[in-house]
């Protein structure tokens, strides 16, 4: 297949989306699915994010392909990130090298807002490896946003506050962010802000996710909703997380805090975590409790993420009776 056959092909995929009138923010190319092994492309409105899997190197970007897609989704400039194969290994500096600030193509851009089933988030394209968004969590987004109306909801690992912000547009009563990242949670509460929300400085919380669900549990204090997304090895002066390793504990921990008639969301971002594994270490929290139950199984979005093999993307809804 030639380049412009695979790019057709690739974007007439995603019809739907370049078609909607309440999302403008999603995946447009996804590595081999889309005939493109080591490439990525995220649209962010107007702008493009262009993604190398070549482990940290800085390898040639394919500016006719990238040309090609910014000229048919009429976007405005064109970023490159050089993706690591293991950015927790990597100091700020150094992955500071492998997000160049300036795009490829086309003019600089301090932040573009995007919306995303008609929930508005800021998006910095110059910010280093990760932008504001994770693309693949849209539909589980949306599921909060659908099930948080008259609920309290405690959003792990929050980074920018996407959940959270979704939780609040629909009608949560509390949406709590922690996050050991300061940065984060400030680009959170303007998130909030831009949908209509006045942040509660108490609700973002900086902080060690492990300390925190043990002073909740202390407490006894319960959320309806708790959500868990953890990145898959992460380093704090409190502890060392490993999603293979600890995982079964975050959910131990997490579960504590879920109320009754609660949800608990355990998802897991790691390609390297067969769905086997992750499932093993879900059962061994909830076991054969009569009032647990797995309520929905969900992966990345496959309208944009189509899948070759295994989903990469695990997530468990479950239900506390």
């Amino acid at each position: 297949m030639s380049l412009p056959q695979k790019i057709s092909s690739a974007l007439a995929r995603r019809d739907s989306l370049l078609n909607s009138t309440h999302t403008d923010t999603y995946r447009l190319i996804h590595r081999a699915a889309d005939g493109f092994p080591d490439l990525t492309v995220d649209r962010y409105a107007d702008v493009l994010i262009a993604n190398l899997y070549s482990a940290g190197l800085k390898v040639t970007p394919p500016l006719d392909l990238l040309r090609e897609i910014a000229e048919k989704t009429h976007a405005r400039s064109v970023y490159i990130k050089y993706r690591p194969t293991e950015a927790s290994k990597l100091s700020k500096a150094q992955l500071d090298s492998l997000a160049p600030p300036t795009p490829i193509i086309g003019d600089p851009v301090d932040q573009v807002i995007v919306t995303e089933n008609g929930i508005k988030f800021i998006i910095r394209p110059a910010d280093g490896l990760s932008s504001g968004l994770f693309l693949d969590m849209r539909e589980m987004r949306a599921w909060v946003r659908d099930n948080a109306k008259d609920k309290t909801v405690l959003n792990c690992f929050a980074y920018t506050c996407g959940f959270g912000v979704a939780a609040l547009v629909g009608g949560a009563t509390r949406a709590v962010n922690i996050d050991i990242s300061k940065k984060y949670l400030e680009w959170g509460k303007e998130n909030a802000t831009l949908n209509g929300f006045t942040p509660d400085p108490k609700d973002f919380i900086r902080g060690d996710v492990f300390d925190w669900l043990k002073r909740f549990g202390k407490r006894d204090q319960k959320f309806d909703i708790v959500i868990l997304d953890p990145p898959p090895y992460s380093t704090t002066k409190e502890s060392r997380f490993s999603i293979q390793r600890d995982y079964a504990d975050l959910v131990s921990l997490a579960a504590k805090v879920v109320a009754p008639n609660g949800y608990l969301i355990a998802c897991a971002n790691a390609a390297e975590v067969s769905e086997k594994q992750f499932m093993s270490q879900i059962k061994k929290v909830i076991g054969e409790q009569l009032s647990v139950k797995i309520a929905d199984m969900k992966h990345e979005p496959e309208v944009d993420f189509p899948s070759e093999g295994e989903h990469y993307l695990k997530i468990v809804v479950i239900k506390f009776g």
